[in-house]
């Protein structure tokens, strides 16, 4: 994983990405070819107190348009029969699920979400959009469903569609 510091023009690209101001971003977990951010890591716990199980986001909106169309279309009905038959698949998604918790915890520890990792794992696919940033963050085979998912996808981190 190449974590890189996040710059003010980083939150000023993220918070356009988002349409709304960046909330307690520690660093950028994946980049477009281009520089942009396409996956924030954050806090655990955000500024106010409120825990935040999700480490990886995903921001960028051609990815997010993306990853939304693959879930409208039922990618996640199809990988969690696949998760459910497949007992490799289902290894894999538990080992996503200890390296997301790992790597939160190398931020803290938050009461709260301990155990909770993002995305369903490792029991449900329920979020594409969690599971495709943490594929993106760790790079391939980290998180296959992840990885399905952005193999699925219209989107890829290879080809730069930011509107800068």
């Amino acid at each position: 994983m190449t974590l890189s510091s996040a710059t003010e023009n980083d939150l000023e690209s993220v918070s356009k990405q988002l349409g709304r101001p960046v909330r307690d971003i520690v660093a950028i977990a994946a980049r477009c070819t281009c520089g942009n951010p396409i996956v924030v890591q954050t806090k655990p716990r955000l500024e106010d107190g409120t825990p935040f199980p999700t480490l990886y986001y995903l921001t960028l909106p051609a990815a997010t348009s993306a990853v939304s169309t693959l879930e409208a279309e039922g990618l996640m009905t199809k990988l969690q029969d696949q998760l459910s038959q497949d007992e490799d698949l289902a290894k894999n998604y538990q080992s996503a699920h200890l390296s997301y918790l790992s790597d939160r915890a190398e931020l803290g520890l938050v009461e709260e979400i301990e155990g909770i990792s993002a995305g369903g794992m490792p029991n449900r696919v329920k979020c594409l959009h969690s599971l495709v940033a943490h594929s993106l963050a760790k790079g391939p085979g980290v998180n296959i469903i992840g990885d399905l998912a952005l193999k699925a996808c219209s989107w890829s981190p290879s080809r730069c569609v930011c509107e800068n």
